[in-house]
Protein backbone atom coordinates (compact mmCIF):
# COMPACT_ATOMS: atom_id res chain seq x y z
CA UNK A 1 0.00 0.00 0.00
CA UNK A 2 1.44 3.37 -1.00
CA UNK A 3 1.43 6.63 0.92
CA UNK A 4 -0.70 9.43 -0.39
CA UNK A 5 1.24 11.62 -2.79
CA UNK A 6 3.12 14.33 -0.94
CA UNK A 7 1.86 16.89 -3.43
CA UNK A 8 -1.69 16.21 -2.24
CA UNK A 9 -0.94 17.02 1.39
CA UNK A 10 -2.83 20.07 2.70
CA UNK A 11 -0.71 23.18 2.96
CA UNK A 12 -1.57 24.60 6.39
CA UNK A 13 0.21 27.04 8.64
CA UNK A 14 2.86 25.37 10.75
CA UNK A 15 2.27 27.69 13.69
CA UNK A 16 -1.51 27.83 13.65
CA UNK A 17 -2.15 24.12 13.28
CA UNK A 18 -0.26 21.04 14.43
CA UNK A 19 0.58 18.75 11.55
CA UNK A 20 -1.27 15.40 11.52
CA UNK A 21 1.03 12.38 11.52
CA UNK A 22 0.40 10.15 8.50
CA UNK A 23 -0.37 6.62 9.78
CA UNK A 24 1.60 5.04 6.93
CA UNK A 25 4.90 6.63 7.90
CA UNK A 26 5.83 3.81 10.25
CA UNK A 27 5.04 0.88 7.95
CA UNK A 28 6.75 2.50 4.96
CA UNK A 29 9.80 3.27 7.12
CA UNK A 30 10.10 -0.35 8.25
CA UNK A 31 9.84 -1.55 4.66
CA UNK A 32 12.54 0.90 3.55
CA UNK A 33 14.82 -0.24 6.38
CA UNK A 34 14.32 -3.88 5.40
CA UNK A 35 15.35 -3.02 1.85
CA UNK A 36 18.44 -1.17 3.10
CA UNK A 37 19.50 -4.09 5.29
CA UNK A 38 19.35 -6.42 2.28
CA UNK A 39 21.93 -4.26 0.46
CA UNK A 40 25.57 -4.53 1.60
CA UNK A 41 26.70 -0.93 2.13
CA UNK A 42 30.11 -0.90 3.75
CA UNK A 43 31.86 2.46 3.97
CA UNK A 44 32.78 3.53 0.45
CA UNK A 45 30.44 0.92 -1.06
CA UNK A 46 27.08 2.59 -0.48
CA UNK A 47 26.10 3.19 -4.12
CA UNK A 48 23.17 0.75 -4.18
CA UNK A 49 21.87 1.97 -0.83
CA UNK A 50 22.10 5.55 -2.09
CA UNK A 51 20.22 4.51 -5.24
CA UNK A 52 17.46 3.03 -3.09
CA UNK A 53 17.04 6.14 -0.93
CA UNK A 54 17.17 8.42 -3.95
CA UNK A 55 14.51 6.44 -5.80
CA UNK A 56 12.38 6.25 -2.66
CA UNK A 57 12.38 10.02 -2.25
CA UNK A 58 11.82 10.69 -5.94
CA UNK A 59 8.87 8.29 -5.98
CA UNK A 60 7.11 10.95 -3.87
CA UNK A 61 8.10 13.76 -6.24
CA UNK A 62 10.87 14.98 -3.96
CA UNK A 63 13.72 16.47 -5.98
CA UNK A 64 17.06 15.08 -4.86
CA UNK A 65 20.70 16.06 -5.24
CA UNK A 66 23.60 13.64 -5.34
CA UNK A 67 27.37 13.68 -5.09
CA UNK A 68 29.03 10.28 -4.97
CA UNK A 69 27.01 8.20 -2.52
CA UNK A 70 25.51 11.18 -0.71
CA UNK A 71 21.87 12.16 -1.24
CA UNK A 72 20.27 15.40 -0.06
CA UNK A 73 17.05 17.34 -0.62
CA UNK A 74 15.01 20.27 0.74
CA UNK A 75 11.41 20.91 1.73
CA UNK A 76 9.08 21.83 -1.14
CA UNK A 77 8.59 25.48 -0.18
CA UNK A 78 12.20 26.29 0.60
CA UNK A 79 12.68 29.97 1.48
CA UNK A 80 16.24 31.28 1.44
CA UNK A 81 15.26 33.99 3.92
CA UNK A 82 14.58 31.39 6.61
CA UNK A 83 17.08 29.36 8.64
CA UNK A 84 17.74 25.80 7.52
CA UNK A 85 17.83 22.76 9.79
CA UNK A 86 19.94 19.80 8.69
CA UNK A 87 18.55 16.30 9.26
CA UNK A 88 21.40 13.85 8.77
CA UNK A 89 22.15 10.18 9.18
CA UNK A 90 24.37 7.73 7.35
CA UNK A 91 23.93 4.97 4.78
CA UNK A 92 27.06 2.95 5.47
CA UNK A 93 27.73 0.10 7.89
CA UNK A 94 30.73 -1.65 9.35
CA UNK A 95 31.45 -5.18 8.17
CA UNK A 96 29.68 -7.95 10.11
CA UNK A 97 31.83 -9.51 12.81
CA UNK A 98 32.62 -13.22 13.01
CA UNK A 99 30.14 -13.86 15.84
CA UNK A 100 27.04 -13.44 13.67
CA UNK A 101 24.80 -16.50 13.83
CA UNK A 102 22.19 -15.18 11.40
CA UNK A 103 22.46 -13.69 7.93
CA UNK A 104 23.42 -10.01 8.43
CA UNK A 105 21.68 -9.12 5.16
CA UNK A 106 18.41 -10.90 5.92
CA UNK A 107 15.95 -8.36 7.41
CA UNK A 108 14.09 -10.78 9.66
CA UNK A 109 11.42 -9.61 12.10
CA UNK A 110 11.09 -11.71 15.27
CA UNK A 111 9.32 -10.79 18.50
CA UNK A 112 9.13 -7.12 17.62
CA UNK A 113 12.79 -6.93 16.61
CA UNK A 114 14.10 -6.18 13.14
CA UNK A 115 17.44 -7.95 12.70
CA UNK A 116 20.14 -7.10 10.19
CA UNK A 117 23.42 -5.28 9.71
CA UNK A 118 22.87 -1.53 10.05
CA UNK A 119 19.37 -1.91 11.49
CA UNK A 120 20.39 -0.16 14.69
CA UNK A 121 23.41 1.82 13.44
CA UNK A 122 22.02 3.82 11.89
CA UNK A 123 19.27 2.53 9.60
CA UNK A 124 16.51 3.06 12.14
CA UNK A 125 17.57 6.67 12.57
CA UNK A 126 17.86 7.26 8.84
CA UNK A 127 14.39 5.99 7.95
CA UNK A 128 12.88 7.84 10.92
CA UNK A 129 14.45 11.12 9.78
CA UNK A 130 13.24 10.49 6.23
CA UNK A 131 9.73 9.97 7.62
CA UNK A 132 9.90 13.20 9.62
CA UNK A 133 11.17 15.09 6.56
CA UNK A 134 8.35 13.65 4.46
CA UNK A 135 5.86 14.68 7.15
CA UNK A 136 6.85 18.35 6.87
CA UNK A 137 7.87 18.32 3.21
CA UNK A 138 4.96 20.06 1.46
CA UNK A 139 3.66 22.36 4.19
CA UNK A 140 3.66 26.11 3.72
CA UNK A 141 4.34 28.41 6.62
CA UNK A 142 7.20 26.44 8.15
CA UNK A 143 9.33 28.63 10.37
CA UNK A 144 12.44 27.08 8.87
CA UNK A 145 13.69 25.04 5.96
CA UNK A 146 14.64 21.38 6.20
CA UNK A 147 17.62 19.80 4.48
CA UNK A 148 17.64 16.01 4.60
CA UNK A 149 21.04 14.39 3.95
CA UNK A 150 21.64 10.63 3.75
CA UNK A 151 25.40 10.39 3.67
CA UNK A 152 28.26 7.97 3.14
CA UNK A 153 31.47 6.92 4.91
CA UNK A 154 30.47 7.80 8.47
CA UNK A 155 31.89 4.59 9.89
CA UNK A 156 35.38 5.26 8.55
CA UNK A 157 35.27 9.08 8.71
CA UNK A 158 35.92 9.06 4.98
CA UNK A 159 36.60 12.08 2.82
CA UNK A 160 33.70 11.20 0.51
CA UNK A 161 31.07 11.44 3.23
CA UNK A 162 29.23 14.42 4.67
CA UNK A 163 32.34 16.62 4.66
CA UNK A 164 32.38 16.44 0.85
CA UNK A 165 28.89 17.94 0.49
CA UNK A 166 28.73 20.46 3.34
CA UNK A 167 29.81 23.35 1.05
CA UNK A 168 26.93 22.42 -1.28
CA UNK A 169 24.17 22.41 1.31
CA UNK A 170 23.95 26.18 1.72
CA UNK A 171 23.70 28.08 4.99
CA UNK A 172 22.77 25.80 7.86
CA UNK A 173 21.70 27.07 11.28
CA UNK A 174 21.22 23.82 13.19
CA UNK A 175 21.89 20.11 12.80
CA UNK A 176 20.01 17.06 14.05
CA UNK A 177 22.19 13.99 13.58
CA UNK A 178 20.51 10.59 13.68
CA UNK A 179 22.43 8.03 15.72
CA UNK A 180 21.13 5.40 18.17
CA UNK A 181 20.86 7.17 21.54
CA UNK A 182 17.77 5.52 23.10
CA UNK A 183 16.03 8.75 22.07
CA UNK A 184 18.09 10.74 24.55
CA UNK A 185 19.67 13.96 23.33
CA UNK A 186 23.46 14.03 23.14
CA UNK A 187 24.42 17.68 23.71
CA UNK A 188 28.14 16.91 23.58
CA UNK A 189 30.15 14.34 21.70
CA UNK A 190 33.66 13.09 22.13
CA UNK A 191 36.21 13.57 19.42
CA UNK A 192 38.25 10.70 17.98
CA UNK A 193 41.97 10.66 17.30
CA UNK A 194 43.76 7.53 16.09
CA UNK A 195 47.54 7.27 16.24
CA UNK A 196 49.81 4.57 14.79
CA UNK A 197 52.86 3.93 16.98
CA UNK A 198 56.20 2.24 16.27
CA UNK A 199 58.75 0.98 18.76
CA UNK A 200 62.09 0.15 17.12
CA UNK A 201 64.78 -2.22 18.37
CA UNK A 202 67.46 -4.36 16.75
CA UNK A 203 67.04 -7.85 15.27
CA UNK A 204 68.92 -10.83 16.62
CA UNK A 205 68.76 -14.61 17.10
CA UNK A 206 66.21 -15.65 19.71
CA UNK A 207 68.50 -18.45 20.98
CA UNK A 208 71.24 -16.03 21.99
CA UNK A 209 71.34 -12.79 23.96
CA UNK A 210 71.37 -10.71 20.82
CA UNK A 211 69.29 -7.86 19.52
CA UNK A 212 67.02 -5.38 21.19
CA UNK A 213 63.47 -6.71 21.43
CA UNK A 214 61.03 -4.07 20.17
CA UNK A 215 58.11 -5.86 21.85
CA UNK A 216 59.73 -5.51 25.26
CA UNK A 217 60.53 -1.85 24.54
CA UNK A 218 56.93 -1.00 23.72
CA UNK A 219 55.43 -2.72 26.78
CA UNK A 220 56.25 0.21 29.04
CA UNK A 221 54.63 2.64 26.61
CA UNK A 222 51.54 0.47 26.25
CA UNK A 223 51.21 0.41 30.03
CA UNK A 224 51.43 4.21 30.02
CA UNK A 225 48.56 4.45 27.53
CA UNK A 226 46.59 2.07 29.71
CA UNK A 227 47.11 3.85 33.02
CA UNK A 228 47.73 7.55 32.35
CA UNK A 229 44.99 9.90 33.54
CA UNK A 230 44.77 13.41 32.15
CA UNK A 231 44.65 15.85 35.08
CA UNK A 232 41.93 18.25 33.98
CA UNK A 233 38.41 16.89 34.35
CA UNK A 234 34.95 18.26 33.70
CA UNK A 235 32.27 17.22 36.20
CA UNK A 236 34.43 14.32 37.32
CA UNK A 237 34.51 12.64 33.90
CA UNK A 238 37.76 11.58 32.27
CA UNK A 239 38.38 14.10 29.47
CA UNK A 240 40.50 11.67 27.43
CA UNK A 241 40.24 7.90 27.05
CA UNK A 242 43.11 6.06 25.33
CA UNK A 243 42.83 2.41 24.29
CA UNK A 244 45.43 0.25 22.53
CA UNK A 245 43.40 -1.65 19.93
CA UNK A 246 45.88 -3.25 17.49
CA UNK A 247 49.41 -4.64 17.72
CA UNK A 248 51.79 -6.26 15.23
CA UNK A 249 55.37 -7.47 15.58
CA UNK A 250 57.76 -10.15 14.46
CA UNK A 251 58.38 -12.04 11.24
CA UNK A 252 59.55 -15.43 12.53
CA UNK A 253 59.59 -17.37 15.82
CA UNK A 254 63.37 -17.39 16.21
CA UNK A 255 64.12 -13.78 15.29
CA UNK A 256 64.09 -11.01 17.89
CA UNK A 257 61.70 -8.42 16.41
CA UNK A 258 63.22 -5.09 15.43
CA UNK A 259 59.88 -3.34 15.16
CA UNK A 260 56.60 -3.40 17.07
CA UNK A 261 53.62 -1.46 15.72
CA UNK A 262 50.47 -0.70 17.64
CA UNK A 263 47.43 1.53 17.28
CA UNK A 264 45.81 3.71 19.93
CA UNK A 265 42.18 4.85 19.74
CA UNK A 266 41.73 8.15 21.62
CA UNK A 267 38.41 9.70 22.62
CA UNK A 268 38.33 13.23 23.99
CA UNK A 269 36.01 16.01 25.00
CA UNK A 270 36.90 19.65 24.34
CA UNK A 271 38.99 19.95 27.53
CA UNK A 272 42.06 18.99 25.50
CA UNK A 273 42.72 19.62 21.83
CA UNK A 274 44.21 16.88 19.67
CA UNK A 275 47.48 18.81 19.54
CA UNK A 276 47.65 19.02 23.34
CA UNK A 277 47.01 15.29 23.60
CA UNK A 278 49.80 14.49 21.15
CA UNK A 279 52.20 16.81 23.00
CA UNK A 280 51.51 14.94 26.26
CA UNK A 281 52.06 11.57 24.54
CA UNK A 282 55.42 12.72 23.13
CA UNK A 283 56.53 13.92 26.55
CA UNK A 284 55.71 10.62 28.26
CA UNK A 285 56.53 7.84 25.77
CA UNK A 286 59.43 6.69 23.63
CA UNK A 287 57.42 5.60 20.59
CA UNK A 288 57.31 7.34 17.25
CA UNK A 289 53.76 7.93 16.13
CA UNK A 290 51.67 9.48 13.39
CA UNK A 291 48.09 10.67 13.62
CA UNK A 292 45.63 9.45 11.03
CA UNK A 293 44.12 12.25 8.92
CA UNK A 294 40.53 11.33 9.80
CA UNK A 295 40.61 12.85 13.30
CA UNK A 296 37.22 14.05 14.55
CA UNK A 297 36.86 17.05 16.81
CA UNK A 298 34.82 17.06 20.00
CA UNK A 299 31.60 19.07 19.85
CA UNK A 300 29.00 20.52 22.20
CA UNK A 301 25.96 22.76 22.10
CA UNK A 302 25.02 25.33 24.80
CA UNK A 303 22.43 24.07 27.27
CA UNK A 304 20.39 27.24 26.71
CA UNK A 305 20.14 26.65 22.95
CA UNK A 306 16.52 26.36 21.79
CA UNK A 307 17.01 22.83 20.42
CA UNK A 308 18.21 21.63 23.83
CA UNK A 309 15.38 23.41 25.64
CA UNK A 310 12.94 21.93 23.16
CA UNK A 311 14.29 18.45 23.76
CA UNK A 312 14.03 18.71 27.52
CA UNK A 313 10.55 20.26 27.22
CA UNK A 314 9.27 17.20 25.38
CA UNK A 315 10.88 14.79 27.82
CA UNK A 316 14.32 14.02 26.37
CA UNK A 317 17.17 13.40 28.76
CA UNK A 318 20.47 15.06 27.86
CA UNK A 319 23.91 13.51 28.11
CA UNK A 320 27.47 13.62 26.76
CA UNK A 321 28.11 10.91 24.17
CA UNK A 322 31.31 8.83 24.41
CA UNK A 323 31.12 7.92 20.70
CA UNK A 324 31.81 10.04 17.65
CA UNK A 325 29.73 10.60 14.53
CA UNK A 326 29.35 12.89 11.53
CA UNK A 327 28.37 15.57 14.03
CA UNK A 328 32.11 16.21 14.34
CA UNK A 329 32.20 17.62 10.79
CA UNK A 330 29.54 20.24 11.48
CA UNK A 331 30.54 23.80 12.36
CA UNK A 332 27.01 24.70 13.48
CA UNK A 333 25.09 23.96 16.70
CA UNK A 334 23.94 20.35 16.57
CA UNK A 335 22.57 17.52 18.66
CA UNK A 336 22.69 13.76 18.24
CA UNK A 337 19.52 11.80 18.86
CA UNK A 338 17.74 8.77 17.48
CA UNK A 339 16.07 5.40 17.99
CA UNK A 340 18.14 2.35 18.86
CA UNK A 341 20.85 1.71 21.40
CA UNK A 342 24.52 2.55 20.86
CA UNK A 343 25.42 -0.58 22.85
CA UNK A 344 24.02 -2.69 19.98
CA UNK A 345 26.10 -0.94 17.34
CA UNK A 346 28.73 -3.14 15.66
CA UNK A 347 27.49 -6.14 17.66
CA UNK A 348 26.68 -9.61 16.31
CA UNK A 349 23.05 -10.18 15.30
CA UNK A 350 22.36 -6.45 15.36
CA UNK A 351 18.71 -5.44 15.73
CA UNK A 352 16.35 -2.59 16.45
CA UNK A 353 12.93 -2.79 18.08
CA UNK A 354 10.11 -1.84 15.73
CA UNK A 355 8.62 0.19 18.56
CA UNK A 356 11.84 2.22 18.68
CA UNK A 357 11.39 3.21 15.03
CA UNK A 358 7.81 4.29 15.70
CA UNK A 359 8.88 6.35 18.70
CA UNK A 360 11.81 7.77 16.71
CA UNK A 361 9.54 9.09 13.97
CA UNK A 362 7.18 10.64 16.51
CA UNK A 363 10.05 12.19 18.47
CA UNK A 364 11.67 13.84 15.44
CA UNK A 365 8.30 15.24 14.39
CA UNK A 366 7.50 16.46 17.90
CA UNK A 367 10.95 18.03 18.23
CA UNK A 368 10.52 20.03 15.02
CA UNK A 369 6.89 20.79 15.82
CA UNK A 370 7.77 22.25 19.23
CA UNK A 371 10.97 24.10 18.28
CA UNK A 372 9.22 27.27 16.96
CA UNK A 373 7.36 27.74 20.24
CA UNK A 374 10.62 27.48 22.15
CA UNK A 375 12.30 30.01 19.86
CA UNK A 376 9.59 32.59 20.59
CA UNK A 377 10.39 32.53 24.30
CA UNK A 378 14.18 32.30 24.10
CA UNK A 379 16.92 34.74 24.97
CA UNK A 380 17.97 37.57 22.63
CA UNK A 381 20.83 35.42 21.37
CA UNK A 382 18.31 33.56 19.21
CA UNK A 383 16.18 36.52 18.08
CA UNK A 384 17.24 36.03 14.45
CA UNK A 385 15.75 32.56 14.42
CA UNK A 386 12.67 33.63 16.37
CA UNK A 387 11.69 36.35 13.88
CA UNK A 388 10.72 33.65 11.38
CA UNK A 389 8.05 32.16 13.64
CA UNK A 390 5.31 34.66 12.89
CA UNK A 391 4.57 34.10 9.23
Amino acid sequence: MMMENVNEMPEVSFVQQSLPVNPMLFSKSVTLLQQLIAIPSYSGEEAKAADLVQHYLESYSIKTNRLGNNIWCYNKHFDAAKPTILLNSHLDTVKPNENYTNNPFCPEITNGRLYGLGSNDAGGCLVSLIAAFWHFYSYRGLSFNLCLAATAEEENSGKNGISSILPLLGNLELGIVGEPTLLQMAVAERGNLVIDCISTGRPGHAARAEGDNAIYKCLQDIEWFRNFRFPERLKGLAPVKMTVTEIKAGIQHNIVPAKCEFTVDIRNDDTYSHQQIMDIIRANTTVQFTARPSALSASSVPMDHPIVKTGTAIGCKTYSSPTSSDQAWLNIPSVKIGPGDSARSHSANEFIFLEEIKKGINLYIKLLDTLPLMLINNPPAYKNEAKFIDN
